[in-house]
């Protein structure tokens, strides 16, 4: 993967069921932002399945992949969560949550039965999800005077640009979104123009 782009999905997948020995295995996929997504799915799953014997998943968040969990719930250690977190990892997903529901069917299937039924589970789920591709972006503000309005919009339409707020009250006030591997030609290209006064955030990190 590129470093300013992540994989994930905008709604949740289809329902999957994989069987094994008897045992039924229901899977899903979640788009989420927050530990509250997550407990809202998990609560939907179990409302839905009530007769259930385990909620199995785990979660990644941040455009960095830097966010995540496991939850083996009940089934022996690192047999569930973990298998399904490496489909996430393998499938490059953020910001998404996959949940494998279990109907024991009676014959026990082993630690490496249930670490392939969850893997299998979780990766179906995700094959059966409308992955998208994001750019992970950077903002910027600029600030000029009612002349200088126009450049700034012949600049953004230029380098394809999004204006996320303006302000046009006393003086013209942009908040500007580039993609990240952009960020600083960019910038450098506004900083430049006589009139502009630019300012970011992330500028200030680095400085």
């Amino acid at each position: 993967m590129k470093d300013d782009v992540f994989k994930t999905i905008n709604r949740p997948g289809s329902e999957i069921l994989f069987k094994e020995k008897a045992s039924k295995f229901f899977a899903y996929s979640f788009p989420i932002f927050s530990e509250t997504d997550v407990e809202k799915a998990i609560f939907s799953l179990k409302s839905k399945h009530s007769k259930a014997g385990h909620f199995c998943y785990a979660w990644q968040m941040g455009e960095n992949y830097e966010h995540f969990r496991v939850s083996d719930d009940g089934e022996p250690s690192n047999s569930a969560g973990m298998p399904i977190l490496g489909q996430l990892q393998n499938f490059e997903m953020t910001n998404t949550l996959v949940v494998v529901v279990r109907y024991f069917g009676g014959i026990k299937l082993g630690v490496g039965g249930l670490i392939s039924a969850y893997k299998t589970s979780a990766k179906m789920a995700l094959e059966a999800s409308k992955i998208i591709t994001k750019t992970i972006n950077m903002e910027f503000d600029v600030i000029c005077e009612y002349d200088k309005m126009n450049l700034v919009m012949r600049l953004v339409k230029e380098y394809d640009l999004d204006i996320l707020s303006q302000d046009l009250k006393l003086n013209c006030k942009f908040k500007i979104s580039v993609r990240k591997k952009d960020f600083e030609e960019i910038y450098k290209k506004f900083d430049s123009v006589f009139g502009f006064q630019v300012s970011s955030e992330h500028k200030s990190e680095e400085e």
